[in-house]
């Protein structure tokens, strides 16, 4: 079965438009506000590449490079049809900032199709607003990503109860809200910067932005670690020791 989609979404971020393309077209950058480890060829017709984790590994060819004004890039189509494609439209707007706007579209193959643009139409928004988290708060620095997981749990609410647990929070989670948890023996202090109940949960920390993940049990971290001397390896282990502890 399955269907074709796309979706639309912007922000308005207080960077010029170099800024965001540093932000939305260099492996670094991406590693700074996206989904796992990325590498991009920066030319018209190279390849992208994006690990998360030890999960799985997508590439993709750049289909539009115009610096800093348009990005785009597609994956090659699975046996079923599916593919996706990612199109980003900078346009600098003097001291009101810049609007980056992004277009996914492709097609979704399989029988619960919907579900799985549900979860897009929904999750774009939040990757958008950690861009815009990122280059309000730690512009022009470089983050280590780190992705673990947790084992599966029976429910979604399993999973947001366990968060809201490990994060030293209660009752309904908004935006602003204080964070305190514990890893490695240290407290890390931080705020709630976004939130889609049930499977999206932010937190910005002095130096990192830290993204709880989660859909139909599962759950995960991909964060963006800012600060110096960060060992990936070492980090990874400890948030998949937080997230199996917090859950047994």
């Amino acid at each position: 079965m399955g269907s074709p989609f796309e979706t639309t979404h912007e922000i308005s971020v207080d960077a010029t438009p170099e800024q965001v393309w540093q932000a939305i077209a260099t492996g670094p950058g991406v590693d700074s506000w996206f989904m796992g480890s990325n590498e991009i060829e920066p030319r018209l017709g190279g390849t992208t590449r994006m690990a998360v984790g030890d999960m799985f590994t997508v590439e993709s060819t750049v289909t539009a490079w115009d610096p800093p004004h348009h990005y785009a890039h597609q994956s090659e189509k699975d046996v079923d049809g599916s593919f996706m494609a990612f199109e980003f439209l900078v346009e600098g707007r003097g001291q009101a900032g810049t609007v980056v706007r992004l277009v996914h579209s492709g097609f979704l193959g399989g029988d619960d199709w919907e579900s799985e643009y549900e979860a897009l139409r929904k999750g774009n928004p939040m990757y958008l607003r950690t861009l815009g988290q990122y280059l309000t708060y730690f512009p022009g620095r470089i983050a280590v990503p780190v992705t673990a997981w947790a084992p599966p749990q029976p429910d979604e609410p399993t999973v947001w109860d366990g968060l809201r647990r490990g994060l030293g929070l209660s009752g309904e989670v908004a935006e602003g809200d204080p964070v305190r948890l514990t890893i490695d023996g240290s407290t890390v202090d931080g705020v709630v910067d976004s939130v889609l109940y049930p499977s999206f949960l932010g937190v910005r920390t002095d130096d990192a932005l830290l993204r709880f993940v989660g859909r139909n049990g599962m759950v995960g971290v991909g964060h963006h670690l800012f600060a110096a001397g960060v060992d990936r390896a070492a980090a990874e282990s400890s948030w998949r020791a937080w997230l199996t502890a917090l859950y047994a």
